[in-house]
């Protein structure tokens, strides 16, 4: 067997299921979760029409590089949500999720024979990252997020001679799980630093589609463009129809930047076997080509975030995040010792909802746990059930 696969970590989920192993929840409450951040809104019903019309495509091979008129319906969409034009042949490939090719691209960019092979990521993080570049043979090093500083990454915290080992940056904006959306100074500062060491950018922006107040998320691309950097050098950014048009089950995305890593990412994924099926690239230009239900599911999340937030924000530290749908909440000292851990166990056991322990999305670094006595809650349900398990957290905080 491959001997990366020891230095894999259980995955959050399978951490959860064993802390609550044994866990009899209240019986007298309908169960509850927030710990899973799988959109629950119903999908379009013209996407599931694009895909069910589009079954004549069974009987063909697709092509890995997507049909053109796909990646023409992504590179329209970066020019209308960012004003970024992109030459739809080489700088845009579509991936089967943004999960799938995260995972991938430290495959193909990471050469484990150069001594201290490095992968920098935020933290707390998405684990697809730290997976990624251990199968891939290097080293993972993690930056700290900031309360005092809106959960800003404090990439100050890694030194040059990291920065120097490093191949691979993830970045994640807006962030899973703070919602934390970086500015152009964060970005120019990145950029510069892979201009000196030459390590590639992976801009995970997932999350870019949900936003609750003033200007949309910055995204990378954008912020490349604004600084002058068209040709997007060692940047490729991600993005998903999974949150942003309710279809995790579809399983689409697109990556878009640096001609020349795409170029050598298809190649990879030809091997790979990575090409998406044609009646999901039929649903994927449907859905990329539409606003009007973004904008409607987008609307759907401010209405519980409006709702459920104050509610939280009256027992619980945790405030309106910048983007994305969840929120990272500190759990108060006097109850459960403000252990994240005992907090979820027992939230669940008296009160039947489920939240993520935020240590479990987070790794040791500079002395500390940055997820330690924080939870994360999914706002992914109906506006009714998510004002139903604020109510019962905040009764669990108050009966403590």
């Amino acid at each position: 067997m491959n001997p990366l696969l020891s230095r894999l970590q259980p995955y959050p989920f399978e951490r959860l299921r064993e802390l609550t192993r044994g866990v009899t929840p209240n019986a007298a409450l309908a169960p509850i979760s927030l710990g899973i951040g799988e959109p629950k809104h119903p999908t379009p019903p013209f996407i599931r029409e694009a895909l069910a019309g589009a079954l004549d495509g069974l009987a063909s091979y697709p092509a890995t590089a997507g049909e053109p008129a796909l990646r023409e319906a992504c590179a329209s969409w970066v020019q209308r949500r960012y004003g970024v034009t992109l030459d739809a042949a080489t700088q845009v490939l579509p991936v089967n999720g943004s999960r799938e090719a995260l995972f991938a691209l430290a495959q193909t960019v990471v050469d484990a024979t150069k001594p201290g092979a490095t992968v920098v990521c935020p933290n707390p993080f998405y684990q697809i990252y730290e997976g990624a570049a251990l199968l891939a043979g290097a080293q993972t090093v993690f930056a700290n997020s900031d309360p005092a500083r809106n959960f800003a990454v404090d990439w100050a915290s890694v030194d040059d001679a990291t920065w120097a080992r490093t191949q691979l940056l993830y970045v994640c904006s807006p962030g899973n799980p703070t919602g934390a959306v970086m500015p152009l100074g964060e970005w120019q500062r990145l950029f510069e630093l892979s201009d000196r060491h030459g390590f590639v950018i992976a801009s995970d922006e997932c999350y870019s589609e949900i936003w609750f107040q003033g200007e949309p998320p910055l995204g990378g691309l954008q912020a490349a463009a604004a600084l002058g950097r068209h040709d997007f050098r060692r940047l490729i950014a991600f993005t998903s129809l999974s949150k942003r048009s309710n279809v995790p089950g579809l399983r689409s995305g697109f990556v878009a930047g640096d001609a020349a890593i795409l170029k050598d990412f298809l190649l990879y994924r030809t091997y790979h076997g990575a090409a998406m099926g044609p009646a999901v690239q039929r649903a994927s230009i449907a859905a990329w080509n539409d606003e009007a239900h973004v904008e409607a599911n987008r609307a759907l999340y401010r209405a519980k975030f409006e709702r459920v937030t104050p509610m939280l924000a009256a027992v619980m530290d945790v405030a309106l995040p910048d983007a994305g749908f969840y929120l990272w909440a500190r759990v108060p000292e006097r109850v459960c010792g403000g252990s994240d851990t005992a907090f979820a166990r027992e939230l669940l056991a008296q009160y039947n909802v489920t939240v993520l322990p935020g240590s479990y999305l987070a790794r040791e670094a500079g002395g500390s746990n940055p997820g330690q006595g924080r939870v994360r809650m999914a706002l992914v349900a109906g506006v009714d059930e998510c004002v139903e398990a604020a109510r019962r957290i905040v009764s669990f905080i108050q009966s403590r």
